[in-house]
């Protein structure tokens, strides 16, 4: 019998959405005694007086029924911290193929942005998979290999500034100067996919063109 992805409950998915982001994260075994990135999130952006929400899961199952919460919370904001690759993510005890995110994350994504910090994870299949299914209007995340440390960092900085930015939405033209900035200041590979019209309903945005680490004449 195949595994049940999705929750049983049909969800209302509010037009009206709230500024705040919605925090699950999940580790391997091993890592749970040590820093955990969303949590270091979700304490930055309590200091920062930035709506948010965080919890943390071990299964397939308890991260289906915190996606439902979320779209219950009306929260904007989508952040999703865990180990992953090209083919989908994982969280402590379960993997999770781009097929079954796309699943779980059916028609919940409406009006909102999908923030994924997990190795490799954010590229052309899985925009392919979720956009339409997903109906999210964007996708940030790594798509190479990043270290915990310096993924943490760049996603406090982006948040503190896209909300220093405007407290209440964020803007297309400021998402990509923002992802470019912090890109090529952290030297990370992030990728940034926008909804659009048509098949395959996603075009790629274009970061860190001719990025390099910054010399000293960028601090001039």
């Amino acid at each position: 019998m195949a595994e049940n992805t999705t929750s049983n409950t049909k969800l209302e998915v509010s037009k009206v959405t709230l500024p705040g982001v919605y925090i699950i994260e999940s580790l391997d075994i091993d890592d749970e005694n040590g820093p955990r990135e969303g949590k270091i999130i979700a304490d930055i952006l309590e200091m920062s007086g930035i709506e948010n929400q965080y919890f943390y899961v071990r299964t397939k199952d308890e991260l289906v029924y915190f996606i439902d919460k979320f779209v219950e919370s009306e929260f904007r904001f989508l952040h999703l911290s865990c180990h992953g690759n090209e083919h989908g993510i994982a969280t402590t005890l379960d993997n999770i193929s781009n097929e079954e995110l796309k699943n779980i994350l059916k028609g919940k994504l409406k009006f909102r942005r999908l923030f994924l910090s997990a190795c490799a994870a954010v590229n052309p299949n899985l925009a392919c998979s979720l956009f339409p299914s997903s109906q999210c209007n964007s996708i940030v995340g790594p798509s190479q290999a990043v270290f915990m440390d310096e993924i943490a960092i760049f996603w406090a900085s982006f948040y503190h500034l896209m909300f220093k930015n405007n407290p209440s939405a964020m803007k297309k033209i400021d998402l990509i100067s923002t992802l470019d900035s912090l890109a090529k200041l952290y030297v990370i590979p992030i990728k940034y996919f926008k909804k659009k019209l048509g098949t395959p309903f996603y075009s790629e945005q274009k970061l860190m063109s001719g990025a390099s680490k910054p010399s000293l004449s960028d601090y001039d």
